[in-house]
């Protein structure tokens, strides 16, 4: 199969470029420099130049592949009403290339505080709510109505020893601020899965994939953010602390308001539909040995 893919020199990206090569598919991947360009021709894909706001490249791969993979994503959260616009129209543009056709679309999207209080599953539809303007999952299932074969890959925090979601900012803020810190009692709860099991199951939602569904890549069901902090914490060697909901936002900034929420989530339906079985490492014993933790 001819896959295009987004996002294909990126984090979750590249590791689905490798998967898919290895299992046999040829790739086309967006590459916005040349260095981009260099190591996905390295990797053993081909190129398509340009990037996320340039929807005639993105037509123009999307029209000569047999199934599309968008991965990408402008994680710049100063202007992030303005990137999740451009996110939107990239995934609107993908689909028109491949309405009325059997060619399957996967969209990635945030598994996002669902279910206010309790565990999301498949069936738990998004929240509404100003705070988070990305509409991926929106996107992607309107598409349906007008033919195209499209189904959500909804992420929590993708890591390894190198990276990790939102908790590379939160490590980043405690080597700026000398503490890590946690909201209240740290008991709110993030789902997470290695990177190269969340490359698997891309694999699997593309072979063996089901149009309208929604796929929790899910390995954890939620790991504390006290418990988060506290790996931080032992791997910068800095004090670990409590801070109230009226101290979040001063101390974290933008991510006071992810620091605070409960986001657990559960993959166990996808496990089960795709027959998916994470491997990898957690995310703490990765966080206890982040390299980027020493620099």
């Amino acid at each position: 199969m001819r896959v295009f893919v987004t996002g294909a020199t990126g984090f979750i990206g590249s590791s689905v470029v490798q998967e898919l090569i290895a299992a046999g598919h040829q790739v086309l991947g967006l590459a916005r420099s040349e260095d981009g360009a260099q190591s996905l021709t390295a990797a053993g894909a081909q190129v398509q130049r340009g990037d996320l706001a340039d929807l005639q490249a993105l037509r123009s791969a999307a029209s000569t592949a047999d199934a599309v993979i968008h991965t990408a994503f402008i994680h710049d959260f100063s202007k992030f009403q303005e990137v999740c616009e451009i996110d939107r129209q990239a995934i609107e543009t993908l689909g028109a290339a491949l309405a009325g056709s059997s060619r399957p679309l996967l969209v990635s999207a945030g598994i996002g505080p669902r279910a206010q209080g309790r565990v999301a599953t498949e069936d738990t539809d998004p929240l509404t709510d100003a705070r988070m303007p990305r509409v991926s999952e929106q996107a992607a299932l309107a598409l349906q109505s007008k033919g195209v074969r499209v189904s959500v890959m909804r992420l929590p925090q993708v890591h390894d020893p190198l990276k990790a979601g939102l908790i590379t900012y939160l490590i980043a803020l405690a080597r700026e601020k000398g503490v890590s810190a946690y909201v209240g009692d740290g008991l709110n709860r993030w789902a997470a899965v290695h990177r190269l099991d969340c490359a698997r199951l891309y694999k699997l939602a593309l072979e063996k994939g089901t149009a309208g569904a929604r796929y929790h890549v899910v390995a954890e069901e939620g790991v504390s953010l006290r418990d988060i902090a506290e790996s931080i914490g032992r791997g910068l060697n800095i004090p670990v602390v409590s801070k109230s909901p009226e101290e979040a936002p001063a101390h974290f900034g933008w991510l006071a308001f992810f620091a605070s929420i409960d986001m657990p989530a559960s993959g166990a339906l996808t496990q089960k539909w795709l027959g998916w079985h994470p491997t990898g490492p957690s995310l703490i014993s990765d966080l206890d040995q982040a390299r980027y933790l020493e620099t």
